[in-house]
């Protein structure tokens, strides 16, 4: 697969909301993973032709192994509950649920997931102050994507 064709498909990948692409090819198969805002474009198999150097197939474990590696949290991780659309407020222009710096308690409602039409409010888990809010308003999420960490 030449340069410019792998280029393309890493655009299309970074810009869609698909989350992965595999590609078979007669002369290998591609697979690009989008991690966070990192891409990773792994080689499954080397073309029969021209075997890749060792230095390329170390960079790239080494691009898969950094891309899969969990980040590092420090406090209480409140995570999405299902898939759906983030809100950190009930309706547009409203004041958010929660912000970086507030004090939460169980119960308390930290923002929205809407979910075929249906808008669910996710409530806290857990007590502490708001370190970071990783998600942005309107943002697609993931069930079990992390939205707040709580310290």
């Amino acid at each position: 697969m030449d340069l410019r064709k792998l280029k393309t498909l890493i655009d299309l990948v970074s810009e869609s909301n698909i989350s992965e692409l595999e590609i078979t090819e007669a002369e290998g198969k591609v697979r690009i993973v989008k991690a966070g805002v990192t891409m990773v474009a792994a080689p499954m198999m080397a073309p029969a032709a021209a075997p890749p150097s060792a230095a390329m197939v170390a960079a790239t474990a080494a691009a898969v192994a950094a891309a899969e590696a969990p980040p590092v949290v420090e406090g209480k991780v409140i995570k999405s509950p299902m898939v759906g659309t983030f809100y950190r407020s009930a309706s547009p222009g409203a004041k958010a649920f929660a912000e970086v710096g507030d004090n939460i308690k169980p119960g308390h409602p930290v923002c929205i997931i809407e979910a075929m039409k249906i808008m669910n409010e996710i409530e806290s888990d857990c007590e502490g102050k708001v370190l970071r809010i990783l998600c942005e308003n309107g943002q697609a999420v993931e069930f079990g994507q992390p939205l707040f960490i709580v310290e």
